[in-house]
């Protein structure tokens, strides 16, 4: 029996021509997409199914303004220019909804309630993980993309969540990029370089 596989053409935008986009074209992006970007990347899977991402997607112009202003200077064009830049965030008490996502026991709520070292590198690895899922969705639906780190993490997690348990992970502007003046493309690691068979 043989399995579906993705065509080299969906590879490549996956992946292979995918690029992090600085410009981007003038045209807005439907709510109907955003929302299909989460209805995919939500089957990504997390231990325990524990779904700790959250994101918020930046849109309105004052809020873009509020987001830039804890980013690095050079990040900051970056999230004006793009339509939306989503803060991908992991929620320190994702084990909350731990009864609703994962049946088989009631155990890891507990363990992760009473551990909060463990929660809280828990819910930083899988929203990771969640983060690259939400790329690799964006992009299959013909978004392209920008993750970025250099923000002030604090700065984001006070103006945006308050208190209520999110920490900011990494932001990502997302639209649909200008190919215009793209820089070739710089070089990735060989397998022999990043790889190992044991």
């Amino acid at each position: 029996m043989t399995q579906d596989i993705l065509s080299d053409r969906d590879l490549d935008v996956i992946f292979r021509e995918a690029r992090s986009f600085k410009g981007w074209q003038d045209m807005p992006v439907s709510e109907i997409t955003i929302r299909a970007v989460y209805d995919l990347l939500r089957w990504g899977p997390t231990a325990f199914n524990c779904s700790p991402a959250r994101f918020t997607f930046v849109q309105t112009a004052d809020m873009k303004e509020k987001l830039a202003a804890c980013a690095m200077e050079l990040n900051r064009e970056k999230i004006m220019a793009a339509p939306f830049t989503v803060i991908v965030s992991s929620d320190a008490n994702f084990y909350q909804k731990l009864p609703d996502l994962y049946k088989a026991s009631s155990r890891p709520k507990d363990m992760f309630a009473k551990n909060e070292d463990m929660a809280r590198e828990t819910a930083f690895r899988n929203s990771c993980l969640q983060g690259g899922y939400m790329i690799i969705a964006a992009r299959a639906l013909g978004l392209d993309c920008c993750p970025m780190s250099g923000f002030d993490a604090g700065a984001v997690n006070k103006a945006f969540f308050d208190g209520d348990g999110r920490q900011a992970n990494f932001l990502c502007s997302m639209g649909y990029g200008d190919r215009g003046g793209l820089p070739d493309r710089d070089a990735r690691l060989s397998f022999d370089e990043a790889c190992e068979i044991l």
